[in-house]
């Protein structure tokens, strides 16, 4: 199977439904396939060849389905930008895989006037909205007016790469991740086998298309259910969608769930369309998620996946959660990322690879049809991280007795106190409880005595209070003396990625001058 066979397919079955909505604009399920022609058949006239790289940096539009249909079905090779790395990482990206086009939104023009002089194998500059303001510019619309809306004449194989996803994991490294059409169709297939989605559903987006929320396009698509896109996430603009757009299905990261509710009127805002929020892309503080249940009810899925091997991997559904909630000698499983999911093989491995026994940390590995193809010019890489079958994460966890699976944390973040293993998200967990925090991170430092220490950086809830000294103490009555923050920050947000997720990396480079309370 291949991707661009089922955007044929909700083009066919749906042609004059809704498929996304953007800001009060909307288009049908044949617009949508029919302008994705148009782009497809504009960038292949202007000289691009099946197998081209073509460089993203674009916001959430209404041109961003179409946008990646296109690249889909003309067997260009489409490489996101995230849009808010600095300019010499957008160069390295570009330069590394030597794209020959780069597609952008207005608001991007004058950050593409600056990256022109030092991308030289760049050909071709399109605009895909507003008026160009430089001459060296393709205003895209005005190609696509010349240009059939029939279907693309390429032909397109399985094995041919679809995406160059970018990941720094927690090194920090660049490194790209190769998709394929099989596996682009895979990813599709999975999250349709996973989660109910029919017809006439809606789901709502808020976080980038570009990462992992514009994976969950494609199966809501070939199920004829729409796609809203929000511009970005703002807790009461959020909030005020889902009153009035009414989507049944919400993806969050959980630091969106923290955010919505830390908003004061959260309360007051309908959620009855809702019929699930799946969450991914970082553990849910088990904190909130209780508060999230009791607000909203049973809706919440969380999902496991990353970007070698994109969701889902692993899937917790709305029964667990209540039963997690509802039967206290089953609470603990609401830190759990939940069970495989049927094309998934999931064991956790010792430094040596072997498996290890129920309840033991480990390497998370896995094997699954949506698994990247390998790393971009990364040879050396792609062996360390993909053996035989196996994928190998650098997630750590384990499994309990009932096969469901804990993300422990990322194997670069654990923190080593003499001797003993620390993992930063069992300390955040126990600061989560804590009534005046909001958000918590927690890092290693160097000790003199211990060579790391435990440090932890906190953001309090509006209008509250808390001491270092407070903290540190209740963080002792539930945890072993070792496992305590030495240190406590207060800052007023944590650095985050442009997914939601905590940059524990960047706290550990932070000079941290922010004085303790």
């Amino acid at each position: 199977m291949i991707a661009a066979e089922l955007i044929r397919r909700g083009a066919v079955y749906y042609p004059d439904k809704i498929a996304v909505i953007y800001e009060g604009d909307s288009r049908t399920f044949k617009e949508v396939n029919q302008n994705s022609n148009r782009l497809a058949n504009a960038l292949h006239k202007l000289g691009l060849k099946k197998g081209d790289r073509v460089a993203f940096l674009l916001a959430n539009s209404v041109q961003s389905v179409e946008i990646d249909f296109a690249m889909i079905k003309s067997g260009l090779v489409r490489v996101p930008l995230n849009t808010r790395l600095s300019e010499q990482e957008l160069i390295h990206m570009i330069n590394e895989t030597d794209a020959k086009a780069l597609l952008f939104t207005e608001e991007f023009a004058e950050k593409v006037a600056t990256l022109r002089p030092q991308t030289p194998d760049l050909e071709w500059y399109c605009q895909v909205n507003g008026v160009s303001t430089y001459d060296w510019t393709i205003p895209v619309s005005k190609e696509m007016e010349l240009v059939s809306d029939e279907e693309p004449e390429v032909e397109l194989k399985e094995d041919d790469p679809v995406t160059l996803q970018y990941t720094s994991g927690t090194t920090g490294k660049l490194k790209a991740a190769i998709h394929t059409q099989r596996s682009w169709a895979a990813i599709a297939a999975n999250i349709l086998s996973t989660l109910t989605i029919k017809e006439g559903d809606m789901m709502m987006h808020a976080a980038p298309l570009t990462h992992a929320s514009g994976t969950l396009i494609l199966p809501h698509w070939v199920s004829g259910a729409s796609n809203a896109i929000l511009p970005g996430f703002e807790p009461k603009s959020f909030l005020e969608a889902v009153e009035q757009l009414k989507p049944t299905t919400l993806n969050l990261v959980p630091t969106m769930v923290v955010m919505l509710l830390s908003y004061p009127d959260v309360g007051k805002y309908s959620f009855n369309s809702v019929r699930s929020i799946i969450y991914g892309a970082s553990p849910m503080p088990r904190e909130a998620l209780k508060r999230g249940l009791e607000l909203w009810g049973p809706k919440f899925i969380q999902y496991f996946g990353q970007t070698e091997a994109p969701l889902i991997l692993t899937v917790m559904g709305i029964d667990d959660h209540v039963e997690a909630l509802e039967n206290p000698q089953q609470y603990n499983r609401l830190l759990s990322c939940g069970r495989p999911t049927v094309t998934t093989e999931l064991k956790i491995v010792n430094e040596e690879g072997q498996e290890m026994k129920a309840g033991e940390i480990g390497e998370i590995i896995i094997s699954s049809s949506q698994a990247m193809a390998g790393y971009w010019k990364e040879e050396q890489l792609t062996k360390e991280t993909m053996k035989g079958k196996w994928v190998y994460t650098r997630d750590m966890g384990y499994i309990d007795e009932d096969g469901y699976m804990y993300l422990v944390d990322r194997k670069s973040d654990m923190i080593i106190s003499g001797g003993y293993n620390i993992y930063p998200r069992e300390v955040e967990e126990v600061l989560y409880q804590h009534p005046a925090v909001r958000e918590a991170a927690v890092v290693g430092v160097p000790d003199e005595k211990w060579v790391e220490t435990v440090k932890a950086f906190i953001v309090l809830k509006e209008g509250m209070t808390a001491t270092s000294a407070e903290l540190i103490l209740h963080c002792q009555q539930h945890l072993a003396s070792y496992k305590k923050p030495k240190y406590v920050v207060f800052i007023d947000s944590l650095p985050k990625s442009a997914v939601g997720k905590i940059v524990r990396r960047k706290l550990r480079r932070e000079d941290n001058q922010a004085s303790p309370k």
